[in-house]
């Protein structure tokens, strides 16, 4: 899934550049990463990449013989990740029928330990196919994080060489910060990452009960040449993530939990665990010089930026655009790229 609304990391991402399509920790787009990782399991004629309208091109051009152009599918309208789920569920179904496996993932996350994730993949993928659940990979909490949701690990289900699989008891949205706490206190909880693994039968049990509309989608997707169903049927599914829609309420649910390292970088603030940060505690990228300056996060695309006295700033530029905001007022950019002329956002 390769698709975001370029808000979160303004000025750098843009409507037609979000986060993924960034070289933010690398000198390689997270989109690119993702793929380069996934290739390491999966053979790359089998890995479609959903965007949108608006960033097919950009994505195209990022992926550049990685996968070809007719593998990058842009979804017609945004309607958020339960109809994804149907149309990544339906692609697989025209190529392999109700007893393929398929892996849904997000394009955006940075994880380092390749080698760790690929193997969790490669046992993943066949528990999905023999066990009739939906599996997901949950990450293991560090901190009481109120931005993710979380999901309550059960029994044990099976001990592998890739970890414990356990059975899912319920999935939680974002907490508040004392009973993300509590959930961090007991051991019990772990982070929903958004990836998800089901044989397309299973989906569509799933789907047919919850959300009819995305089976129905499915079933008449065509073999073949489908551009055309997509743009008429597609646009019409109901707007819901799939956490709603399916997950909440699917009868047989298994984790994994992670044994890489994972990370959303989700706001500018989760970014100084992968720059330089010196002796001041400031994360710096490009250049940047800083006197007296404390607990900052600066990031330069071209022209010199200097800081002086100040602290607990976030400050990125760009060719076209300055932002400087406070790092406790990160979240709300979103507001800020609303009030900008079109051509800026």
């Amino acid at each position: 899934m390769a698709g975001g609304s370029g808000e979160r990391f303004w000025p750098m991402s843009r409507a037609q550049t979000p986060k993924h399509l960034l070289k933010l920790l690398s000198e390689r787009t997270l989109v690119e990463e993702t793929i380069r990782r996934l290739g390491e399991v999966i053979p790359r004629d089998n890995i479609f990449v959903l965007t949108n309208s608006v960033q097919l091109a950009g994505t195209r051009a990022a992926l550049a013989g990685l996968v070809a152009p007719e593998q990058i599918i842009a979804e017609p309208a945004k309607r958020d990740t339960a109809p994804a789920a149907a149309l990544a569920t339906a692609l697989v179904r025209a190529r392999g029928g109700d007893r393929a496996v398929l892996a849904l993932l997000p394009a955006d996350a940075f994880i380092a330990d390749s080698k760790g994730f690929c193997r969790q993949l490669a046992a993943v993928l066949p528990r999905a196919s023999e066990s009739g659940a939906i599996l997901t990979i949950a990450i293991k909490p560090d901190h009481a994080a109120t931005g993710f949701g979380y999901l309550e690990m059960g029994e044990v289900q099976l001990r592998g060489p890739a970890g414990v699989f356990r059975t899912v008891k319920r999935f939680v949205e974002k907490p508040d910060g004392a009973t993300a706490q509590r959930y961090l206190d007991s051991g019990q909880f772990a982070w929903n990452a958004g990836m998800f693994f089901w044989r397309v039968g299973t989906f569509l049990e799933e789907a047919e009960w919850q959300a009819p509309e995305l089976a129905t989608f499915v079933r008449g997707f065509p073999v073949g040449v489908a551009e055309e169903y997509i743009a008429e049927k597609f646009p019409a599914l109901p707007k819901i993530s799939v956490d709603y829609a399916i997950m909440e309420k699917a009868r047989k649910v298994e984790t994994l939990l992670a044994e890489f390292d994972w990370d959303d970088v989700g706001l500018w603030t989760a970014l100084p665990k992968h720059l330089q940060i010196d002796g001041s505690g400031n994360a710096t990228r490009g250049a940047v010089v800083v006197s007296g300056a404390v607990n900052n996060i600066v990031l330069s695309n071209g022209r010199m930026v200097a800081l002086c006295g100040v602290r607990d700033l976030v400050v990125v530029e760009t060719a076209d655009a300055v932002l400087v905001c406070h790092r406790d007022a990160v979240q709300d950019i979103k507001q800020i790229v609303q009030q900008l002329p079109p051509e800026l956002r």
